[in-house]
């Protein structure tokens, strides 16, 4: 079995966790930081905003199951990328969208998959989702992980990460685990 790894930006990182961790191929998904200059980053400094890092979920997925083109197809499904460091109520560089390059191979994908959605526009106003290369990841503390998981019934899980889930289902069921 081979690895790749996908580290991405939508937002909180609590939805991008549960998001893929319903997707086929997708071994693992770690919630973290990842972008700014701050090493070692608590949760309350990166709310902060000083840190220059963004929430992001670290996928870790086998790409003879899923390719990251696919990956890609399912980030932009859920959330809005022509939002610039906002997703719903959240607010700050720290929610933006953004897409952490592992390779060349995984850059040229991005920028075609951008353009291409612009192209088609799929969405009402420009996606200004960044593209930059990796260069650090933090995983974020303990009570982050597996957060859907273990605090479903919580009104933000409700409101905000089952519609997500939802949408998945219906835009995505053959590439969902079952």
């Amino acid at each position: 079995m081979s690895e790749a790894t996908a580290i991405l930006g939508a937002g909180c990182f609590w939805c991008t966790e549960a998001a893929f961790q319903q997707i086929k191929g997708v071994k693992q998904v770690i919630s973290g930081y990842a972008g700014g200059n701050r090493e070692n980053p608590t949760y309350e400094q990166v709310c902060g905003g000083k840190t220059g890092h963004a929430e992001v979920g670290k996928i870790v997925f086998d790409p003879e199951e899923v390719s990251y083109e696919e990956i890609l197809e399912v980030y932009f499904s859920i959330h809005d990328p022509t939002s610039l460091n906002r997703q719903g109520a959240d607010i700050g560089e720290q929610y933006r969208s953004v897409i952490f390059y592992m390779t060349s191979e995984q850059e040229r994908i991005a920028r075609e998959m951008v353009k291409k959605l612009d192209e088609s526009h799929m969405y009402n106003k420009p996606i200004v989702t960044a593209i930059e290369p990796f260069k650090n990841f933090y995983e974020a503390e303990d009570y982050h992980r597996n957060y859907y998981n273990k605090n479903e019934r919580e009104p933000y899980c409700q409101l905000v990460i089952s519609p997500k889930l939802k949408k998945l289902l219906k835009n995505y069921p053959e590439r969902l685990k079952l």
